[in-house]
């Protein structure tokens, strides 16, 4: 099989493939979450690090009115096309998780899966809780998923999805090569086997995620006095089974409030 290096986010078709095809689960849990933990109506909502916009077009669907921001180029494009061409304002930017402003401020934020690990330092993640906090109307939600480090029992070192589209077919693996404790470092191997009629090949991405054990994420909330937990519940996006953060604890989506 022919070996590509590159960055995944640099192929928005294959990555929106395999990663917006349970979109369902996901959908469901986030206006499960409108409804029950935001008191008034839900309009506005803004998706920091929002990639190919898979959840996005299907909240513009819902009615909702929608904006996002990414820091690669060409997922900023694919999901404006994409809005585009489904009869919605281009509303995705071009932006800094870590640095950012919006024009109005939004009910609702949320980024599910993992994206925050890639601010690379405390700071970076202080900023960014700071800048969605600011852009969030008062009481405003932010719902944010990530992986904890556990520091009780055995974690999680590699995953594996796949999904179908015609005659286009895509797994992808994840997998961790190293981590650094003291430097709060992980490094993650990523790659895509795509299979079309005539080709097949692999693309091959490194990258690095921050770090955070329960305690350290708690530090951070705590520093920085922008959001209160409301609730937690995990990766199966089940709304009458919330979780408790325990030092054994993995997958996590917190509810987050805003303070300010």
């Amino acid at each position: 099989m022919q070996i590509l290096q590159g960055h995944i986010y640099d192929y928005p078709k294959y990555y929106d493939l395999v990663y917006g095809s349970d979109w369902k689960a996901e959908f469901d849990f986030l206006t499960g979450c409108f409804q029950r933990f935001y008191n008034r109506q839900v309009k506005t909502l803004f998706e920091p690090a929002c990639g190919t916009g898979r959840l996005l077009i299907k909240l513009a669907q819902a009615e909702f009115s929608v904006s996002g921001l990414d820091i690669n180029p060409n997922a900023v494009k694919f999901c404006n096309d994409r809005l585009r061409k489904k009869g919605f304002p281009e509303s995705a930017f071009l932006g800094d998780m870590a640095d950012f402003r919006l024009n109005k401020k939004a009910d609702i934020a949320f980024n599910t899966i993992n994206s925050f690990r890639h601010l690379a330092s405390e700071a970076q993640a202080e900023s960014h809780l700071q800048c969605v906090a600011n852009c969030l109307k008062k009481d405003g939600l932010y719902i944010l998923g990530l992986h904890l480090s556990p520091t009780v029992g055995e974690r999680v070192d590699g995953e594996e999805w796949s999904a179908r589209r015609g005659n286009l077919a895509v797994i992808s693996s994840l997998w961790s090569e190293s981590i650094d404790w003291e430097k709060r470092r992980e490094d993650i191997g990523m790659s895509f086997d795509v299979y079309t009629p005539t080709k097949q090949f692999r693309i091959e991405d490194r990258m690095s995620y921050r770090t955070y054990t329960k305690k350290q994420f708690e530090n951070l909330l705590e520093c920085t006095h922008v959001f209160d937990i409301v609730e937690l519940f995990d990766f199966s996006y089940d709304l009458t089974e919330p979780i408790e953060l325990t030092e054994s604890t993995e997958d996590v989506v917190f509810i987050l409030q805003n303070k300010l």
